[in-house]
């Protein structure tokens, strides 16, 4: 992987946008929100940020994540729902290393359920959900986070998926929303992870029946996220795994 150094407006950040594309070819209410599918709406708004973006869906070969488009993606965002379990371990086993070697992962709404969230989170990943077209009020709980830079107390939707707790996930490292339903239920809707060099935000909101990649702060969100999520250099550190002579003498038994 060879993510950029330093993020600046002449190095702009290379986001890959990876949805399933599936409801938008089969579900008519769907195609009707989304006729050019759900990446090409989110790839479009990071377009206008200044990221340099492109993106792949499920049918392509290797699902358009080949070890070439992933050693020239600095952040990756993925949304998926119905094919799941139809996604290769081979590129799961790939995207896998790249997080840890530092690519940034912004996991959407149904990608809770995705091999890579759960294989990267460790647990089954499972929640309680109602599909009722009511209103979501995403609450900020870290006002000083830069994932809710420019957001204000709260995000309202007026019509989405209920997504209600528990949240079989582990404590998050930050949480930035949580969500409350007119239902009733509560939802830890925006959460950060650290795996190896790489970092991970799952954002809850999304489900593909309603218009909310079209909400101005719902992106501005998920932009944060991506300038959040870029990779960083950090330490640099010796490949050698077997350390066959100390750093320090060790002193000869007596």
């Amino acid at each position: 992987m060879t993510p950029n150094a330093t993020q600046n407006s002449t190095n702009p950040l290379r986001v890959t946008v990876w949805n399933e594309n599936r409801h938008e070819q089969t579900h008519p209410e769907v195609q009707k929100i989304y006729p050019d599918g759900i990446h090409n709406v989110i790839a479009k708004y990071l377009r206008e940020q200044g990221s340099t973006v492109r993106t792949a869906t499920f049918d392509e070969p290797e699902h358009g994540l080949t070890e070439e488009v992933l050693d020239q993606t600095d952040v990756l965002t993925w949304w998926g729902h119905m094919l799941h379990n139809d996604v290769q371990d081979q590129v799961v086993d790939r995207v896998q290393k790249y997080v840890l070697n530092g690519m940034g992962l912004i996991v959407l709404h149904s990608g809770h359920e995705s091999k890579i969230f759960k294989r990267l989170m460790g647990t089954t990943c499972d929640l309680r959900w109602r599909e009722a077209a009511e209103t979501e009020r995403l609450w900020v709980s870290d006002p000083g986070h830069p994932i809710v830079e420019g957001i204000g107390d709260y995000i309202e939707l007026a019509e989405e998926e209920m997504y209600g707790e528990p949240f079989y996930i582990p404590t998050p490292d930050a949480l930035v929303f949580i969500s409350w339903f007119k239902g009733g239920e509560v939802f830890r809707s925006g959460c950060c992870y650290h795996r190896g060099r790489g970092k991970i935000f799952y954002f809850r909101p999304g489900h593909e029946t309603y218009p909310t990649y079209y909400n101005p702060q719902v992106m501005r969100v998920i932009a944060n996220g991506v300038q959040w999520a870029a990779p960083t250099t950090g330490a640099t550190l010796s490949p050698e795994r077997h350390r066959k002579v100390p750093l320090e003498t060790i002193p000869a038994k007596k």
